[in-house]
């Protein structure tokens, strides 16, 4: 089971506690938070000045990001390209396209169509 990060409240009552003399430790004892937690979010404090959350994880940049454009181009230029042809296309043009599992939720995601097979 994956922990909810700390309330953005307790996150500046910690912050403020040390800020004014306490340990992080110290801190983490009077407002019950755990003492990792208090010493993570000072260092995070001190590495980036903000007390906000992180972005749990789970995100990955999309692969094709960035080649919206070029796949509009094709889908318009070519009608009924298919996944592998599309593929094929950035691979000629360097670019790595991965699995057509890959190319097919870009366009999905871009609202863009393509034939199914040949």
């Amino acid at each position: 089971m994956m922990t909810a990060p700390l309330s953005a409240d307790l996150r500046r009552r910690l912050v403020r506690a040390v800020e004014t003399g306490s340990t992080a430790r110290e801190a983490a004892r009077r407002f019950e938070a755990s003492p990792s937690a208090a010493i993570k979010l000072m260092q995070r404090v001190r590495e980036t000045g903000s007390a906000a959350p992180a972005r749990i994880s789970g995100y990955r940049k999309p692969l094709l990001a960035g080649h919206e454009v070029l796949l509009r181009e094709l889908t318009t230029a070519k009608a009924g390209i298919t996944l592998a042809e599309l593929r094929a296309e950035l691979t000629e043009r360097g670019i790595e396209a991965g699995s057509l599992t890959t190319i097919w939720s870009t366009l999905r995601r871009l609202g863009l169509r393509h034939k199914k097979s040949r």
